[in-house]
């Protein structure tokens, strides 16, 4: 029963997102509904993904320097703490906070009118609910994830770079020498590239689920929760795929 289900929910959530796609080439564009959700998307998320960032940049420093010290090699510690933040930690960290704050949110108001029959009324006024409500939340972001990412990378590594010299005393002027010649603007490109693909993980989840929600407050409530979990994982095994071709993409070259 388990497998049918998933397969059942694999097939509508594919149909689901090939209407967002074929809906993204439809007139009208609806441009100020669209900045308004990118506004929205950016306002709710912009705190905690610095305040993440941040600490990961802290921790990723604290955490190494014990493994550089043994080795001696403590001058190499800028570069690990730049490299870990941009290419990895910044943009799994904001697709997570993004997920639990407009994705939950997108859920939570689309399933609230899905049960109070408010999407039915658009169809009756052959208005696409698609088009309406899930494109501009859809394009927003995918613009909006991949800019907080880089207010991520420049906390985590702003924050790191603070934990390292004045809490660590690591020399300042070989810390930042080994950060230029390591770390590249491909390496912060990887990062973006990456936060792109969760922008367009985490609306579809959050808007199929809201589409999908039934049995009134307790439905919408499980729909959140569900997008919630559901978004985390998919990111998890988006950042895993995503590494793999990458790695492949480098060692191919």
């Amino acid at each position: 029963m388990f497998f049918i289900h998933f397969i059942n929910e694999l097939g509508n959530f594919t149909l689901f997102f090939s209407r967002i796609l074929k809906s993204l080439f439809m007139p009208p564009y609806r441009w100020r509904v669209i900045f308004q959700e990118m506004e929205f998307a950016g306002n709710k998320s912009f705190v905690v993904v610095c305040i993440a960032g941040a600490f990961a940049g802290m921790v990723v420093a604290l955490g190494s320097y014990v493994g550089f010290v043994k080795l001696g090699a403590e001058e190499w510690l800028g570069s690990t703490v730049c490299l870990a933040v941009v290419a990895q930690l910044a943009p799994v960290l904001t697709g997570f906070m993004v997920a639990a704050k407009v994705g939950a949110a997108y859920t939570a108001e689309i399933g609230t009118m899905r049960v109070t029959e408010q999407i039915d009324a658009l169809e009756v006024m052959a208005v696409d609910p698609i088009h309406y409500l899930v494109v501009p939340r859809f394009i927003a972001c995918v613009i909006m994830v991949p800019i907080l990412t880089i207010f991520c990378d420049a906390s985590g590594v702003f924050m790191g770079y603070i934990a390292s010299t004045k809490i660590l005393s690591v020399n300042a002027g070989s810390y930042m020498e080994n950060t230029v010649q390591v770390v590249e603007f491909y390496d912060i490109l990887r990062g973006i590239l990456r936060a792109v693909t969760f922008g367009f993980l985490i609306p579809v989840v959050a808007c199929y689920k809201g589409f999908s929600a039934k049995g009134g407050a307790k439905g919408v409530g499980q729909a959140v929760t569900e997008t919630v979990v559901i978004s985390l994982i998919a990111i998890l095994i988006d950042n895993y795929i995503f590494t793999v071709v990458f790695n492949y993409l480098i060692f191919w070259d």
